[in-house]
């Protein structure tokens, strides 16, 4: 499984977890503070009843006569009080008030009980033992809210306790609060859950980003594609994308010194050995004539090794740039007049026509130097291959919004089993005039030239005859 969603998954759990037990414990917390709340009101109301009573004490005894007209009253009376989502039409409270012996005197609940026993209630028997009497009955053992809580308060005469009023009130007027408070709060509690989900995604994403951008690196330079590191940042793998960049520059420097020595030392090789084979010659008596060809041989074969050493560094150079230095506004229009300005004797020399069919406004970015270059180089190699009164066709303009540069030639084409290595380092095909070979390395300094500007060039078989090479380079939009 992928390090992403490790990561997710991991915080989804720790998150669901977190808000299960939290919305457990909140809904699990909501009934009990809610019959806190409700026996506070119990507790306020029974010392308020008792007050009252303690001025209804006539000869020691309390007189409850006037409390059935008060409740009846009160039962009869029509308000209607929207209390947030309760609408209230009548009062839920009963009251009962007992003498000091627990005996009710009487009965909100219609006189239901009165004259019966309460001593035994701990609201009650609590009060009259002076201290704080409360109780919760429940009339279905299976049903939370069919509970009625009581709070009592004592009746004194005096310094003597002469009755306990007891206020009651039924669970079930708080159900749909309680119920509201839980499904307002699962609700809060999902929806909380879904952002800290889509966070943690978010987070997940941030935190493997970099990690995926070192993993596509990394599959680049395993590829052997020319890319350059990515922005990491500061963190731990941004540290880890600089070792893998060091390690790679030891890497290849030490791959492209081994592929170099081996290559020059084969190049080096067949010129070295015409070198040495005529200086043998030259040390013994021969005509002047045949002395003259051997020197002659020796000073070309020297300039074949100067030449290969030159393109070989300039090659060196490009292939260890990650990137350009220099970057301009350039107009392939220009450059291509600089260009064929430049090849115009040797082309008038050998009676090549050199025609150009370039658009206006053609720009992009990159150096002068190094595109220009790139541009001799393909328009060189086409000159080598084109036959004296042949012609050669350059062409420039834009299509599908990248710009391309083409040199079209009328020479014998590519052969079938070169068509694959005209871009590899020090691969050449003889020229027809000369029957010689070049260095093999101006098609790929042409080419490495196009990758550092973003683009590619290729070598290929016109249908009409000859062979075309183009150059393409992204468009830059002035």
């Amino acid at each position: 499984m992928r390090i992403r969603y490790q990561l997710l998954l991991g915080f989804m759990v720790v998150i669901a977890a977190g808000f299960f037990v939290l919305t457990r414990w909140t809904l699990k917390d909501i009934r009990p503070q809610a019959l806190k709340a409700t026996e506070e009101s119990l507790a306020d109301t029974s010392v308020v009843l008792a007050s009252y009573l303690e001025t209804q004490i006539h000869d020691g005894t309390i007189d409850a006569k006037e409390l059935p007209v008060i409740f009846d009253k009160a039962e009869s009376r029509r308000f209607s009080a929207q209390i947030y989502e309760l609408r209230k039409t009548q009062i839920a409270m009963r009251v009962y008030v007992t003498d000091d012996k627990g005996v009710v005197l009487f009965d909100s609940d219609g006189g239901r009980d009165v004259g019966k026993d309460y001593s035994d209630w701990n609201d009650v028997s609590r009060t009259l033992e002076g201290r704080y009497g409360a109780r919760a009955t429940r009339s279905d053992p299976s049903d939370i809210y069919s509970t009625v809580l009581y709070v009592a308060a004592p009746v004194y005469a005096g310094d003597r306790i002469a009755g306990v009023v007891s206020v009651g009130k039924p669970v079930q007027s708080v159900k749909l609060f309680i119920t509201r408070a839980s499904e307002e709060i699962m609700a809060a509690g999902l929806v909380a859950c879904l952002a800290a989900i889509l966070v943690s995604f978010l987070v997940s994403t941030w935190i493997t980003r970099p990690i995926r951008r070192l993993t596509d690196y990394a599959a680049a330079v395993r590829d052997g594609r020319r890319t350059a590191l990515p922005a990491l940042g500061r963190s731990e793998v941004g540290e880890l994308g600089a070792a893998f960049e060091e390690m790679r520059d030891a890497l290849e420097g030490k791959r492209y010194i081994e592929q170099y020595v081996q290559t020059l030392t084969h190049e080096i090789k067949s010129p070295l050995s015409s070198i040495q084979g005529a200086a043998e010659l030259l040390r013994e008596d021969m005509p002047a004539e045949d002395r003259d060809r051997f020197l002659a041989n020796i000073l070309a074969e020297s300039a074949r090794i100067k030449r290969l050493v030159e393109r070989m560094l300039e090659l060196a150079s490009l292939e260890s740039r990650k990137g350009l230095a220099q970057v301009e506004d350039l107009d392939l229009a220009e450059i291509t007049r600089e260009v064929l300005d430049g090849l115009a004797p040797v082309a008038s020399r050998r009676g090549i026509a050199l025609d150009s069919r370039v658009e206006d406004a053609v720009r992009v970015k990159g150096e002068r130097f190094l595109l220009r270059q790139a541009m001799v180089n393909v328009l060189q190699n086409a000159l080598d291959f084109t036959p004296p009164g042949g012609r050669i066709e350059v062409t420039a303009g834009v299509r599908d919004t990248r710009a391309f540069w083409s040199v079209k030639d009328t020479g014998p084409g590519i052969p079938d089993f070169a068509v694959g290595k005209v871009f590899d380092r020090f691969y050449s095909l003889r020229r027809p005039e000369t029957g010689t070979k070049s260095t093999g390395l101006g098609l790929a300094i042409a080419r490495e030239v196009a990758t550092l500007h973003g683009g590619d060039v290729a070598l290929e078989n016109d249908p009409g005859g000859g062979a075309r090479a183009t150059l393409r380079l992204p468009v830059h939009e002035a």
